[in-house]
């Protein structure tokens, strides 16, 4: 077999096929046919998009995760191959469906979904190739708490490997609804370098309204550094340099599929450069705000050049 090529950031988790409508008045009563100017199929799940912000914006990456043998499986992979994400990483599972959303946009208020987790129900940690995960300078996890499978044992001896040979590793979440996920954080969390969940994930992770004191939390399980992005509020930083708070970039909303999602890639492409942690929050939300402005997760991202330009004009 011949190695997979080396990746600056190797992605692992969630890849989701994603069915996005483009902003509705209204939703429609029972029975009844509402019309929308669009409707996209384009690719989703946490891992997936921040692979291909990531390629979007100059990155060399991969991606470890399942799909199954159907259309969409292939759609995904052909979208990742598409964007110049690395898939040789990515399982091909016989006779199960791929993973797909349903994105209802509805004008003035939030997303709403509707999942079918399919082949991520089985991702445990083993789709990342160690010998690749040597070769990488970035592990980012995206997904993790939506199944079972993927425990916070698992997730930790990954993340306890990757630091042994010393890559940054960065952890985002998906939460399946409410529940006490105290004791799976607890094992991952002291392995993170980088946690990246929401403000409105973190009221349900930790029974906290306010961000700075959702970060606290969960640095005292042990995470080095947490961002806690906030929508229209921009993200509170909590690390070793203290508390950053960075404001948001104003950008003409469509649709929010996804933005955290390239907040983490800009972050991550901040740390690749080796920029400190208030530049590294900037680029994140940079990128983050660029991609409201299409439907779809990663349509509307910037790409690189972009990114540069907007933030040395944004100065």
């Amino acid at each position: 077999m011949v190695p997979a090529a080396s990746v600056d950031c190797l992605c692992a988790g969630i890849v989701v096929a994603d069915l996005v409508c483009s902003p509705l008045e209204r939703l429609p009563r029972p029975g009844e046919l509402v019309v929308t100017s669009g409707l996209l199929l384009t690719l989703g799940g946490c891992a997936a998009n921040v692979a291909v912000d990531l390629a979007k914006i100059g990155v060399s990456v991969g991606i470890a995760g399942r799909v199954g043998d159907d259309d969409l499986g292939q759609f995904a992979r052909n979208f990742l191959s598409r964007a110049g994400v690395d898939t040789s990483t990515l399982r091909v599972e016989p006779g199960r469906q791929t993973s797909a959303t349903q994105v209802v946009n509805v004008r003035g208020e939030d997303r709403r979904f509707i999942h079918a987790t399919g082949t991520n129900d089985l991702i445990d940690g083993s789709e990342v190739d160690l010998e690749r995960l040597a070769r990488a300078k970035v592990l980012y996890c995206g997904g993790f708490l939506l199944n079972k499978s993927w425990t916070g044992p698992k997730l930790a001896r990954l993340l306890a490997h990757a630091r042994e040979l010393g890559v940054t590793t960065v952890v985002d979440v998906v939460l399946p609804g409410e529940g006490d996920f105290r004791p799976e954080l607890a094992a991952v969390l002291p392995y993170a370098d980088v946690f990246l969940p929401n403000n409105d994930e973190g009221h349900v992770l930790t029974g906290l309204a306010d961000p700075v004191a959702q970060a606290n939390w969960y640095r005292d399980l042990g995470a080095k550094t947490v961002v806690v992005t906030c929508g229209s509020e921009g993200a509170k930083l909590a690390g070793p340099d203290g508390l950053i708070h960075q404001p948001p970039f104003q950008m003409e909303y469509v649709d929010g599929t996804g933005s955290g999602d390239a907040f983490a890639a800009g972050f991550i492409r901040g740390l690749l450069k080796g920029l400190d942690t208030r530049d590294c929050l900037r680029m994140g939300a940079a990128l983050g705000a660029s991609s409201v402005r299409a439907a779809g997760a990663t349509t509307g991202v910037f790409n690189g050049d972009e990114l540069d330009a907007f933030l040395a004009a944004a100065k």
